[in-house]
């Protein structure tokens, strides 16, 4: 049952980041049936979130998460799912489901003078986050170091 519900929960979130005209409980193009290519398999993405801080990185089926109070961060094993609005990466992390979905989209971590190219919504446990997300091919704009 939880299971069921983090599918249905991750499909409405990618749903939602999607800046579609048409039906909006369909993610992307309605007319486009293929899966979301804007981040290749091997690309590392990057996330960062704020309130509270939380981040990290995934490549492949491996992703880890930090916080302030985790700084080196969890490293979790994760299913890569490539919708049509964007991707999701699924697993557990501390006996809790972990769901992170990327979709393309403008965002600002609203801390430095940075844009990045995806936005990314992190549930966890009950918990939703919501971040900013940027890859090696695809890099935020501004300061290196804000």
């Amino acid at each position: 049952m939880n299971r069921a519900l983090s599918t249905i929960s991750l499909a409405l979130l990618i749903a939602a980041c999607q800046p579609n005209g048409g039906n909006a409980s369909v993610p992307g193009d309605a007319s486009d049936h293929a899966p979301f290519a804007g981040i290749a398999p091997d690309d590392t993405i990057h996330f960062t979130g704020t309130e509270p801080f939380w981040g990290g990185e995934t490549t492949g089926e491996r992703l880890t998460y930090s916080t302030p109070d985790d700084p080196q961060g969890t490293t979790i094993a994760v299913r890569r799912f490539a919708g049509r609005g964007g991707l999701s990466l699924s697993g557990a992390m501390n006996g809790q489901q972990f769901d992170l979905t990327v979709t393309t989209g403008q965002c600002s971590d609203g801390m430095s003078d940075r844009t990045y190219p995806f936005v990314v919504t992190l549930l966890i446990g009950g918990e939703t986050r919501n971040g900013c997300a940027w890859t090696d091919a695809k890099g935020f704009t501004g300061p290196e170091n804000p």
